[in-house]
């Protein structure tokens, strides 16, 4: 039984498609790390909770397979923001994340010079 488990995981890893916007944040790349950690002898593997196991496996398919979103289908593809799918993604991408960080590190360098305690024009009188 363990052997198809682990085929039936390989499967779903396979058709799970990776994002490369989203580097080292990606759902794929961590399940696949998650599967290589939980089967680590492969097809041999023992299993000590099956019904745990089908129930993760069935639960990542109906993610896989968007099961939800046709289930309980939306009016509009937008939040109440307004903010696209697209939008969502653009903004959640790695590089523009990496971006938002310097940003933030630059306004609080800002700040930081701003208020700090002496000016260098005040050592000179």
């Amino acid at each position: 039984m363990a052997a198809s488990r682990y085929r039936r995981f390989l499967r779903l890893c396979e058709e799970w498609p990776v994002e490369d916007s989203k580097q080292q944040r990606d759902l794929g790349s961590f399940l696949r790390q998650r599967v290589a950690q939980a089967f680590r002898e492969g097809e041999n593997t023992p299993i000590s909770d099956p019904e745990a196991c089908d129930q993760m496996y069935e639960s990542l398919v109906r993610i896989h397979t968007n099961f939800y979103k046709n289930k309980y289908p939306r009016l509009k593809d937008t939040t109440f923001t307004g903010v696209t799918v697209e939008d969502c993604r653009s903004i959640l991408a790695t590089d523009i994340l990496k971006q938002m960080e310097d940003m933030k590190k630059g306004t609080w360098k800002t700040l930081r010079e701003k208020f700090s305690a002496k000016k260098p024009d005040e050592d000179l009188k």
